[in-house]
């Protein structure tokens, strides 16, 4: 009887063993779970997006650190050549003609002159200036005896665009001279002659422009002086700084103009300002 009661207990304890091998525990269901719930993890994007954006901010400052060197390569080739020169220089001055040649003949020295230019420079040393000049011409006793006038107005324009050579001396004084062709334009009137018409005509007539075959016209056109002329000019001055770009600056010039064997010859010298 006690050998049944034990083989019944033996054979309920290998029920209850192979029972429980078969029925995992209660507290082991979560981790058969978690495959599933780990899903989303082991998507291969999220892994796959986060390398990019790494690799993307650590390249973000080679490339602003790029951009600061070749910025600062430009500036220094901008500091290796500077423009040590003003393009555009524009001048006006006033002064007195000295008359030379036959024009000395009739002039009186010391007429008003006024003069306004423009230079465009092409590099510190070189570069090109057109100007325009008046200059009165006032006829002396000499001319107004052989014109038998008793009063009379003359003047010249001029037009020049000459090559300019700048010669830098300090930091506050500089030079230049310049050279090239003119065109000048000499008018003038007498206020009254007492001179017959049809008799020859006598040096200032000749020089006045008022012949025609060495003859005193018959109409009033004597009177009147009117002279379009080619020619060339030269000279230079020297130029002290102010403040800024402004400049005071004294200039010697030498104009000649010629048509039909008739001169035009003026020096004036003029002292302005540029800027």
């Amino acid at each position: 009887m006690i050998r049944r009661f034990v083989i019944v207990i033996v054979w309920l304890q290998f029920a209850g063993v192979a029972a429980y091998t078969q029925q995992p525990p209660a507290g082991t269901q979560p981790a058969s779970q978690q495959p599933a719930a780990q899903e989303p993890s082991t998507q291969p994007t999220t892994p796959q997006t986060s390398t990019p954006q790494a690799s993307t901010q650590e390249a973000s400052p080679q490339e602003s650190s790029s951009q600061q060197t070749s910025e600062e390569e430009t500036g220094r080739r901008r500091k290796v050549r500077p423009r040590d020169y003003r393009k555009w220089v524009y001048n006006v001055g006033g002064g007195v003609n000295l008359p030379s040649g036959t024009t000395r003949t009739y002039v009186k020295g010391g007429g008003a002159v006024g003069d306004a230019g423009v230079a465009r420079n092409f590099s510190r040393y070189f570069g090109l200036r057109a100007d325009f000049l008046y200059s009165n011409l006032p006829l002396n006793a000499f001319a107004l005896e052989l014109a038998q006038a008793p009063g009379s107005r003359s003047q010249v324009y001029g037009i020049t665009v000459d090559p300019i050579i700048n010669i830098p001396v300090t930091k506050l004084y500089s030079a230049y001279a310049l050279v090239g062709p003119g065109f000048y334009h000499r008018s003038g009137k007498l206020d009254s002659t007492t001179i017959v018409p049809g008799s020859s005509c006598n040096a200032f007539f000749q020089w006045w422009g008022s012949c025609f075959n060495s003859i005193i016209p018959l109409n009033r056109g004597v009177l009147n002086s009117s002279q379009n002329e080619f020619g060339f000019n030269f000279g230079g001055g020297v130029a002290r700084k102010i403040r800024g770009n402004l400049e005071v600056y004294g200039e010697f010039r030498y104009e000649h103009g010629k048509h039909n064997g008739i001169t035009t010859d003026v020096r004036p010298i003029t002292i302005g300002f540029r800027w």
